[in-house]
């Protein structure tokens, strides 16, 4: 537990997964408030990104309860918790190829909120100067580079102002330029707008570096949890995860 559920912005609690005879989660619970950045580690097939799946409505646990402010989010549609103040960036960056780069920050806008033309506007070119694609705002989505179109997911996912922003592998395979522009943009994000990060990812120095709070997971299960110090020194997470190389 890394806050008191009862204050928390999200809560987990025992969330549970099968997928057929295999166990994904066994049992999770953690909780954290506004303004966190968590970090969230484990070796492949530990369950992690099944967990933000759950989180954000992909899939429904087979037990266990989630709650975002204090509201049970389970059953709730990936399109209801974007509503709700929950956004998502994935392992590959998914953008929008064929719409010109500010366009993309428009989609959840259309979906998701009622802002006037101009306020959305500003919103737009507001983020794309944050993240530094400024410059590209009528270029196409598919003239960017990788790296640049995963600044433009992360752009497009704070355009509403969400409360919680879940990642999924943000820094892997980008250039060390950008994923400093992505570190700098996730801090400040806290900082400018309370916002919170879940943040799932193998580079663990980074998220040590980013991190107020991580999580391990081992064979579904919360092997460790804390300060990013105190995890990466478990002797559970060094034996399960990390080694001792």
């Amino acid at each position: 537990m890394l806050s008191e559920a009862s204050d928390a912005l999200l809560s987990v609690d025992a969330i549970a997964k099968r997928f057929g005879g295999v166990v994904a989660l066994g049992g999770v619970s953690f909780a954290f408030g506004s303004s966190a950045i968590v970090g969230l580690i484990g070796p492949n097939g530990s369950g992690k990104t099944t967990l933000l799946n759950i989180i954000n409505g992909v899939y429904a646990p087979d037990s266990g309860d989630i709650r975002i402010n204090g509201a049970t989010t389970v059953g709730w549609r990936p399109s209801a918790l974007a509503t709700g103040g929950v956004s998502r960036t994935f392992q590959t960056a998914r953008v929008f190829q064929t719409l010109t780069v500010r366009q993309n920050l428009f989609i959840p806008l259309l979906h998701h909120g009622r802002m006037a033309r101009s306020a959305a506007a500003r919103r737009a070119d507001e983020l794309l100067a944050f993240v530094g694609l400024a410059d590209f705002a009528d270029h196409t989505a598919s003239e960017l580079s990788g790296g640049q179109q995963r600044l433009l997911e992360f752009a497009r996912a704070l355009v509403t102002r969400p409360r919680l922003v879940l990642m999924d592998e943000p820094f892997a395979g980008v250039h060390p330029t950008i994923k400093g522009q992505l570190i700098r943009c996730i801090r400040e994000t806290v900082g400018r707008e309370s916002t919170s990060f879940l943040i799932v990812s193998h580079e663990v120095p980074d998220l040590v570096r980013i991190a107020d709070f991580m999580l391990c997971l081992v064979e579904g299960k919360v092997a460790a949890s804390g300060t990013p110090a105190a995890v990466v020194r478990d002797e559970t997470v060094v034996e399960g995860y990390l080694g001792r190389g």
